[in-house]
């Protein structure tokens, strides 16, 4: 090989280098500032995800949205991060009819293809109920196996508690894809 080549072959490696620390301080950063990975505990938003499913969750800049599977942070009684998903904002007057097992927000009957069951299992909170300004109503997909916003030990999560809105499933890998 010739000095020339030599040159070019380590310039070659050289910027392979470069762009390869490149690529960790942008994944480094991504993942400290926008991004986080999470571990789904239990069943309670089965079907839609199952116990021991690992989350990608965008956290940066993220603003609350109804339908939202949402990662909120565990200083409650559970310790864990929990995932669950937004049905009521800020000034919503969201109701249940155990009965019929219908979820209502500001009126209208929800669709909800996503949920194991209709809703029966009623905790301690009175509806219809008013979210407070700064809070989120928060259910999990399996109704009648999810302690949620139905139960004061949880109630209405602080939207600074929402961590960030999971959008990506990692693990299992039978499973890897986008979620709704």
């Amino acid at each position: 090989m010739t000095e020339e080549g030599s040159e070019k072959s380590g310039q070659g490696l050289l910027e392979w280098y470069e762009a390869l620390v490149f690529a960790i301080v942008v994944v480094v950063v991504a993942f400290s500032f926008a991004l986080r990975i999470t571990l789904v505990n239990g069943t309670s938003m089965v079907p839609t995800l199952q116990d021991q499913d690992r989350l990608v969750v965008w956290a940066a800049g993220y603003t609350p949205a109804h339908g939202d599977i949402v990662i909120l942070d565990g200083y409650i009684d559970f310790g864990k991060p929990l995932v669950k998903r937004i049905i009521g904002l800020p000034g919503d007057t969201v109701n249940i009819d155990f009965s019929t097992g219908e979820v209502s927000v500001n009126g209208e009957v929800l669709d909800e293809p996503y949920i194991a069951d209709q809703t029966h299992l009623q905790g301690d909170v009175t509806f219809p109920l008013t979210v407070p300004e700064g809070k989120v109503f928060v259910m999990g997909d399996n109704r009648n196996g999810s302690t949620d916003s139905r139960f004061s030990s949880v109630g209405c999560i602080d939207e600074r508690d929402v961590l960030g809105k999971a959008f990506f499933r990692l693990l299992p890998f039978s499973e890897i894809g986008t979620i709704a």
